[in-house]
Order: structure tokens, then C-alpha cells, then sequence
């Protein structure tokens, strides 16, 4: 990207505004947003757009679609929005703005429903501060790429819309981390789901296999050759797929699968890079990760 003051070496960056009424829907935008893949920055004032925006622009790609989430929290800083939205135009980036608004009633329910004050209604009434803040924000709202209301939307149906106007072709897919592990060592704190495949015979207690791992050919023919394994594999990765299209339904991208054995050497190491395997093979982006290998 060119423009004025931009260094030679700076990257091509996309920078989305997400603003609009509170309780609207920014904290939900902001955490699909993240889930897209944008570095997100809540509540930045104003002022700083222009530096953030340079950091992306020289992050040689490291950092190239961040997202700020601007509002009246920010209050006096709120003004410089103008100053800071014409400042980045001036320096070729023009950011997408994203309004999200609902109606009085709306909104009322849900500030009722968290028992919080609205930001801007002092010492009066919730409706107060929304009519307050609908004032303050007209101007930006008529000007926002993507104006959403979300009264009638539920989490689900409003991720949908912002997946459609700033995910990526081909982003709408699920991305998951297969975990091998030893039970000797505890579960996987942030597992989905926990596959055991401690029904299979040790290889450990095989002399000749017991130095190698799951990821070298002998063990691992050894263990997927046991009877109940390739049926374990295929009825686990049927369920994979009906838990990973259910997952995207959801809005969700991340599922972490840890599978273990005794001490994550061995039968654990083998089926989870054959689930991992299967997992890839129908278009889920896979990483795997072997917690406990080497423990031993």
C-alpha cells in the first residue's frame, strides 16, 4: 500500500472500525473478528489509529487485518475519531467502519438483563443514555461501510453476517489441534474432546518397539493394527466430522482434540497423527501437537 509518509518496505494492511450503540454487539463482533483471524484492539482512543496502523504496516505481514473497537467509552477521546479516521485517509488507508445498532427496546433488555448501567445515562434512565448516545453517533453511523441491527439477531446469525462481509474466501472452515498425551500426566486442560486409547495394547511393554515412538512406521503399524483400531479411527472420525460441521453451524472454527495413552509415547502419539490425518484429508486446517513425547 502507498501513500502519503508510508515507508517502501511497509505491507498492505485492512483496518476495520467496530463501533456503534452499546449493547448492541461489539464485544461479539470483536471476538469473531479475533476468531477470523484480525488482531483485535478493544476500546483504543482515537488518537492512536494512526500509530496502530503504522505498527501493522510495518509488521512485514505478522500483522496485516487488525480491528478497533471504538466507543463511548472512550468519551473526550471519542471527538478525535474524525481527525483520526481523515488522518489515515490522508495516508492511503481507508478503514471499513462496522455500526451496530438495535432498538430502544432491544436494548433495554439487555442492560436489564446484566444489570449495568448504560454508559452515558448519569443520573438518569438507561433510555436516556441510549437516546444520548444515538445522538452522538449519528454522523458516524451514516457514514460506516456496514451498518447491522441486531435486534432480532441472535449470537449465532450476527456472526454469520460479519463472516460474509470480512471473513476470507475459503476462511469459513474448521481449524483444529490434536493433542497427544499421557494420562500419568494429567488431561489437557483446554481438550473438546478426549479420545483413550488405552483399550490398545502397549507397545512399551514390546521390547523391540519400546525406544521408537508412534511416529516411527513400526509402531505405528503395530498399533493400528490391533483389532478395534482402524474401527475406532473410522467411528471417531465420522464423529469428528459431525461434531465439526456442528461446530461451524455454531460459529466455532477451534476444536482441540487430545487423544492419550499411559504416557503419550507410543498408542496416543499414532492415532492422533492418523485422526489428524483424516481431519485434513476432508479440508480442516490441523496442527498436532505432542505434549508428553520425550517425557520418558
Amino acid at each position: 500500500m502507498t501513500g502519503t509518509g508510508v515507508a517502501a518496505n511497509a505491507v498492505a494492511l485492512d483496518l476495520a472500525i467496530i463501533t456503534g450503540l452499546s449493547g448492541a454487539g461489539r464485544s461479539t463482533a470483536a471476538k469473531c473478528l479475533e476468531d477470523l483471524g484480525w488482531f483485535v484492539v478493544d476500546n483504543l482512543p482515537p488518537a492512536l489509529l494512526s500509530t496502530m496502523a503504522e505498527l501493522g504496516r510495518r509488521s512485514g505481514g505478522g500483522v496485516s487485518r487488525i480491528a478497533v473497537v471504538v466507543d463511548v467509552r472512550g468519551r473526550a477521546f471519542f471527538a478525535d475519531l474524525r481527525a483520526a479516521l481523515d488522518a489515515l485517509d490522508a495516508s492511503g488507508l481507508r478503514p471499513r467502519v462496522l455500526f451496530l445498532e438495535a432498538s430502544d427496546d432491544a436494548l433495554i433488555r439487555r442492560f436489564d438483563h446484566v444489570r449495568r448501567p448504560h454508559p452515558l445515562q448519569g443520573d438518569g434512565r438507561v433510555v436516556d443514555g441510549i437516546s444520548r448516545e444515538r445522538a452522538l453517533l449519528a454522523e458516524l453511523r451514516g457514514e460506516a461501510d456496514l451498518v447491522l441491527d441486531t435486534t432480532d439477531l441472535n449470537v449465532h446469525e450476527l456472526r454469520s453476517k460479519i463472516d460474509a462481509a470480512f471473513g476470507q474466501p475459503g476462511g469459513n472452515r474448521l481449524n483444529a489441534t490434536v493433542i497427544s498425551f499421557g494420562y500419568r500426566y494429567g488431561l489437557p486442560l483446554d481438550a473438546d474432546l478426549v479420545a483413550d486409547c488405552r483399550f490398545l495394547a502397549n507397545p512399551h511393554w514390546v521390547e523391540a518397539l519400546r525406544p521408537f515412538t508412534g511416529r516411527d512406521p513400526q509402531v505405528r503399524d503395530y498399533v493400528l493394527d490391533q483389532p478395534g483400531a482402524k474401527e475406532f479411527i473410522e467411528r471417531y472420525a465420522d464423529l469428528l466430522r459431525l461434531v465439526g460441521d456442528g461446530y461451524l453451524r455454531e460459529g466455532k472454527r477451534y476444536l482441540t482434540l487430545a487423544v492419550g495413552c499411559t504416557g503419550g509415547r507410543h498408542r496416543s502419539v499414532a492415532v492422533a497423527e492418523e485422526l489428524a490425518a483424516r481431519l485434513a484429508a476432508t479440508g480442516v486446517g490441523v496442527q498436532i501437537v505432542h505434549r508428553d513425547l520425550g517425557r520418558e
